[in-house]
């Protein structure tokens, strides 16, 4: 075969079998997990809540937080009000929950509004632990049991589902919510069955005030979420997943929203992949570090429709290739295996998702989805501060 040929091949084939082996390995290793024993229920929490112009949902998110089963003198909600311009700081007081209002022109970001939360609630000691919970969510009534039940076995740092509030709103939202299911359900139950770390999520996580002191929150980039994360695996902690607990937050059904959305995402994601992998992959390897290693890894597998894209250009390209070369097959039999095993870790997702026949048939709009994706990649992106993501009409 053409050493050209065999080079383009190999280029197009690595990524591809990195990405599905990791994510076919997440699928088998996928089953469900064991729920620890109740708590004391005596640990202290602040439940912090970053908001920045978000008017229109804070009342219910915090009516939301209000109604979890934990006792009241031992939690608190805390909404951050962040470079506001609307009545969120009013709304949320009314609504029963206690406000910090932060003005800075310069610091601006969910980061530095949790970073300040975390100062203030360390400052007061009221709390053992904080956990974050987005603007836009509702929580199930035993969130705090369940981060409480795993610190007092020895956790510090705890993620739990992380979910669709409005799944049934359009195929887009049901397509997420199968894409939540693989990459939150599918990838944190294998990880906690490997004793790595599951990650932080942006929604729905906790952390002691103990681990705060020994890692401090230096977290600012667009996925502030991911970065933290990834800076406990280098300080050698893992986030546990709690699957029983949930914290569901709404998506954007809307193309022009969905698009700013994913592009915000993903390019924080790209920076962070540009400077974590080395310090990760070094890490691994000079302490064989198994939580390193795996989140290096969950770092370079990028978002599905990448990796699908990948795989199809594989295929495309080694069926073309054996035009000219029969012996070009195997690439053509590794793309298909590639395939197979990113359909079953979609479909263990569709299991997971509990979206039932009318998620199986929205997955055959997937082709439109990547199409768009398509587009997207082609669409000039740039790197902001935070913006509030726009809303659904109710």
């Amino acid at each position: 075969m053409n050493i050209f040929l065999e080079l383009i091949l190999f280029a197009t084939a690595l990524p591809a079998t990195v990405a599905c082996g990791y994510l076919l390995l997440m699928t088998l290793l996928s089953g469900a997990l064991a729920r620890p024993a109740p708590s004391s229920q005596r640990l202290r929490f602040d439940v912090i809540v970053p908001a920045h112009n978000e008017a229109e949902v804070i009342e219910r998110t915090v009516a939301s937080l209000r109604k979890i089963d934990w006792p009241s003198e031992n939690f608190r909600v805390l909404v951050v009000a962040d470079n506001c311009s609307d009545k969120t700081a009013a709304l949320a007081r009314n609504a029963g929950a206690e406000v910090l209002e932060r003005h800075d022109d310069a610091r601006r970001g969910k980061g530095y509004a949790l970073d300040f939360a975390f100062q203030t609630s360390r400052e007061q000691d009221r709390a053992d632990a904080v956990v974050v919970i987005d603007a836009d969510a509702e929580v199930s009534p035993n969130l705090l049991e369940a981060f409480a039940a795993r610190i007092e076995k020895g956790a510090h740092a705890v993620q739990v589902h992380y979910g669709v509030l409005n799944p049934w709103t359009s195929w887009r939202t049901r397509l997420i919510t199968i894409a939540k299911a693989s990459f939150h359900i599918v990838r944190s139950r294998a990880r906690e069955h490997l004793r790595v770390s599951c990650g932080i999520r942006g929604n729905g996580w906790c952390v002691t005030h103990k681990l705060l002191r020994a890692v401090p929150y230096q977290a600012y980039s667009l996925t502030e979420d991911l970065e933290y994360g990834i800076d406990l695996g280098l300080a050698g902690y893992r986030v546990e997943y709690a699957e029983e607990a949930h914290s569901n937050a709404e998506m954007v059904s809307g193309e022009q929203a969905a698009g700013k959305q994913r592009q915000r995402w993903e390019s924080g994601r790209f920076q962070l992949i540009r400077t974590k992998t080395l310090p990760l992959l070094a890490a691994a390897f000079r302490d064989r570090n198994a939580v390193c290693l795996d989140l290096a890894l969950d770092l370079l597998v990028l978002p599905l429709s990448y990796v699908a894209l990948n795989v199809i250009a594989l295929i495309a390209i080694a069926a073309i290739a054996i035009l000219w070369s029969p012996e070009a097959i195997m690439w053509l039999w590794l793309g298909l295996a590639c395939g197979l095993a990113l359909i079953l870790y979609v479909l263990r997702g569709w299991r997971l998702s509990g979206l039932g026949r009318q998620g199986l048939i929205d997955l055959a709009r997937a082709p439109f989805f990547l199409f768009w994706k398509v587009l997207l990649m082609f669409r000039r992106k740039k790197p902001g501060e935070w913006v509030r993501t726009q809303r659904e009409k109710s």
